[in-house]
């Protein structure tokens, strides 16, 4: 570049620097809707189960049931209610005040472990999937827990075909904070990315100004690294804001490499930045520039990244659809980065990707973007 087109080029950077600072909207996209989003998932999003409300109908009780029931008042994932009869119980589960019933039926003691797994009845609200495969793995492992005690107590030795011995790698307190926060951080890079980029022309469109920037002997490499340069740089400080925010306040682990993080964060603010800069050149208007950076940009983020929802429990047709969402690789070396480390096979695949995806999208903005008024 010559020393004319690096003084245009600082002139342009000057220029969307002070627009921004002078923008609250951008400054609220960068830091303060970071801050909520990271306050609303971190602590306000919950994807564990805390505190079910089960009801306990014991029918003849004893020392058996008061034990049972005893290991479900201990436990911090349910909140039980006693109940005289099923019926009653079942009333309570139609009103919804209640998610599921551990029925202790009178013969109980005496069933106890001639037919361990015919003692107890269970039965769970079923219109949230979730909460109800939650519940039955809950109140499986109480049950199995607690029968599992009684039989050493008495000395003898509980038959079961399988012994299970489970381990839970890379988050063994399987908190959905460690998951929820990293995914946080990637959608908060497509807000800035993709919605402030998409009114940066849309904008000079709108205020009329466009004309004068095309009298100046600007030149297009010139006026788009102008007008992104300024973005990528508030965008790489909020990451590593959201960085801080996560590790010492909701306490989130990084296992990775720094310098892994902000070379992979760089380039997916590069293709966020291309994704926003080729809607607003396109679109011309900063209303319909929004609209369509949240439709394209923000909701795929949110909703095909695999952020909340799992990509393979998703249709086929909506799998395919996942692989053009640059926040699905994103996500993926996030969660990798914080909760596994440096994972170079997840790391590589989905750094490949995201390239391909600054190819194509770079190659769409620098054919659109033309100094012209049509």
């Amino acid at each position: 570049m010559t020393t004319a087109g690096r003084q245009r080029l600082a002139g342009l950077i000057r220029k969307e620097s002070l627009q921004i600072m002078r923008d609250p909207s951008s400054i609220a996209i960068a830091f303060v809707l970071p801050v909520v989003l990271l306050f609303l998932f971190g602590y306000g999003v919950s994807l564990d189960a805390r505190n079910i409300p089960i009801g306990i109908v014991v029918e003849q009780p004893d020392a058996s049931t008061q034990s049972l029931s005893g290991s479900f008042e201990k436990s911090d994932y349910f909140s039980p209610f006693y109940f005289q009869t099923i019926q009653q119980a079942e009333r309570a589960l139609e009103q919804r005040d209640i998610d599921g019933i551990v029925w202790l039926k009178n013969d109980f003691a005496r069933k106890l472990f001639s037919q361990p797994d015919a003692v107890i009845a269970v039965r769970v609200n079923g219109v949230n999937s979730n909460q109800a495969n939650l519940t039955l793995g809950y109140i499986r492992g109480t049950w199995l827990a607690w029968i599992t005690h009684q039989a050493e107590a008495r000395g003898t030795k509980l038959e079961m075909p399988i012994q299970l011995e489970h381990r839970v790698w890379f988050n063994p307190a399987v908190d959905s904070r460690f998951f929820l926060v990293p995914g946080v951080v990637a959608i908060i890079m497509t807000l800035i990315g993709t919605l402030l980029t998409a009114l940066v022309v849309a904008r000079e469109w709108d205020r009329g100004t466009m004309e004068a920037l095309f009298v100046t002997p600007l030149r297009n490499h010139e006026f788009i690294a102008g007008k992104l340069i300024p973005y990528f740089v508030l965008g790489i400080t909020s990451l590593f804001v959201n960085f801080l925010l996560a590790i010492w306040l909701f306490k989130v682990p990084f296992e990775g490499s720094l310098w892994l993080l902000l070379l992979t964060g760089s380039l997916y603010m590069l293709v966020s930045l291309a994704v926003g800069l080729l809607i607003s050149v396109v679109a011309k208007n900063q209303f319909v520039a929004g609209q369509i950076a949240i439709i394209t940009g923000f909701l795929p983020a949110f909703i095909l990244s695999g952020f909340i929802f799992d990509i393979n429990s998703m249709p086929a047709a909506i799998q395919l659809i996942t692989h053009i969402v640059p926040a699905r690789y994103f996500v993926a070396i996030l969660q990798t980065l914080f909760l596994a480390g440096d994972i170079w096979p997840v790391i590589l695949a989905n750094t490949g990707a995201l390239l391909i995806l600054l190819a194509v999208f770079s190659w769409l903005v620098a054919k659109k973007t033309r100094k012209s008024l049509e």
